[in-house]
């Protein structure tokens, strides 16, 4: 459903696919499992260094977080391409916290198990999938339409 047009220069389409990687990082504590198993895996982590050092600062994350929000999604004055893939990665690691913070609380006393190994592979798997597709979609200067993540960030991200 590709419903939105845009004539974006190189420079939107970096910067647009530059802020998956921040799902990505969060997502890098689901992937702990495959990292043991697939070593080459780990290649993911080098283009995710800047985002390691930033949170290495006390509440580095939450900072980075709230100007991508209130700098990005809230400033009309950047183009809407950059600002809808921002919202729609701010709710991509939004749905990784949460899914993270009750994978935590349900799973924590079962330890290491093939279900809780299965689960975070999963996640890490769907999460590298779907930023790899915002990624490729934004470097190509066409919307990523993920179902309702792609609804949710266009209502918070009007024209």
């Amino acid at each position: 459903m590709n419903w939105r047009t845009s004539s974006t220069d190189w420079k939107d389409r970096l910067f647009a696919s530059l802020v998956y990687l921040f799902p990505l990082y969060y997502a890098l504590e689901f992937g702990s499992f495959l990292f043991g198993q697939f070593p080459f895996l780990q290649l993911i982590i080098i283009p995710l260094y800047p985002l390691i050092l930033i949170n290495q600062i006390p509440f580095g994350g939450f900072i980075l977080f709230i100007v991508l929000f209130a700098a990005v999604v809230r400033n009309a004055r950047i183009s809407h391409f950059i600002r809808f893939n921002t919202m729609q990665a701010i709710l991509i690691d939004i749905l990784l916290i949460l899914v993270g913070l009750v994978f935590n609380v349900i799973f924590r006393g079962l330890g290491t198990s093939l279900l809780t190994e299965t689960i975070s592979n999963a996640l890490f798997l769907g999460t590298l999938v779907a930023c790899g597709y915002g990624i490729f979609q934004s470097a190509s200067g066409k919307y990523a339409e993920m179902p309702t993540i792609s609804e949710a960030a266009y209502s918070q991200v009007p024209w």
